[in-house]
């Protein structure tokens, strides 16, 4: 009994320091885990957009401004605009209409319109490039003969960039909504139009209200994409200066033509729209974080 005594301390002793190594380590690991996230971001993200700003300023204020003012750099920037203003609000209503007819209906196809979404993220912005190039060139095109008797030229002029980035933008707006709406069910909407409510009443104050922060996520990606597409729009494109470049294109020409500071000052520009849809992003995402809580609470039974 008495031998017994010494071994039974021995045991809570190393019982003592075994769990205050396990609670140290638990403490080390997210210490150790938040370091090496914030070591990659300063690294990958923080210190490549100081440079961009350090660049573009490095010969004076005066450059900048001349470069991002530059009459040819004016027509890159309009053209990105007017890209970003046409295909930006035609993926809003396809995701909104692909969304909510995967989302809130049963129908035949509905995994051929899902592959059909998912398309753009499979195949490269290049590959995308060239198809349209066979499809729309009116040299050696598939509807060659018609553009030609029509008079309309797609490939080689801003019609072509435009459905170039539409193709690639396409996924980012449904694919944001399609798991939220799903989640969400359609008991909102049968009650709505149970008492009476019409299609387009029981969208605007049941299903919009709902999904409006995800939508916006969705928007400021294909915001974001369409504004930086390279790949893509270079093939279809033809880089004529002032007619269609757009500001990536744009970018490239400068720095091939060691014109540093000047690409490096446009690039600036879609820094900062890259900051400001990172912005816009984040509070999106805060909120439906929030609204995802706040229904898992409302959900959850009473004890």
């Amino acid at each position: 009994m008495a031998g017994s005594i010494p071994i039974q301390l021995k045991t809570d002793k190393e019982a003592a320091y075994a769990k205050k190594r396990a609670v140290k380590g638990s403490k080390l690991v997210p210490i150790v885990l938040t370091t090496i996230a914030l070591l990659f971001f300063i690294l990958m993200l923080i210190i490549p957009l100081i440079s961009v700003f350090v660049k573009a300023f490095e010969q004076g204020a005066n450059l900048y401004f001349a470069s991002i003012t530059d009459p040819i750099a004016l027509k890159a920037i309009k053209l990105t605009l007017i890209t970003i203003a046409i295909t930006v609000p035609i993926n809003t209503v396809f995701g909104l209409a692909a969304a909510w007819a995967i989302a809130k209906f049963k129908f035949k196809g509905k995994n051929l319109l899902i592959t059909f979404i998912d398309l753009p993220f499979s195949i490269s912005p290049v590959v995308a490039g060239l198809i349209f190039v066979l499809l729309f060139s009116t040299s050696h095109g598939l509807f060659a003969p018609l553009l030609n008797a029509l008079g309309i030229k797609i490939i080689f002029a801003p019609p072509g960039i435009i459905i170039a980035t539409i193709f690639v933008t396409l996924p980012f707006v449904a694919r944001e909504l399609i798991p939220l709406m799903e989640a969400q069910g359609t008991a909102e909407e049968e009650a709505a139009l149970t008492l009476g409510a019409s299609g387009w009443k029981t969208f605007w104050h049941i299903t919009l209200p709902n999904i409006k922060w995800a939508l916006l996520y969705g928007i400021m990606l294909t915001t974001a994409r369409a504004a930086g597409e390279f790949g893509a729009v270079s093939v279809v494109s033809g880089h004529i200066r002032g007619l269609t470049n757009t500001v990536p294109l744009h970018v490239e020409i400068l720095y091939n033509e060691y014109k540093f500071s000047a690409a490096f000052a446009v690039a600036s520009l879609l820094t900062l729209i890259a900051l400001v849809n990172l912005i816009v992003k984040n509070v999106a995402y805060s909120k439906m974080n929030r609204i995802h809580k706040a229904g898992e609470k409302k959900n959850v039974p009473e004890a």
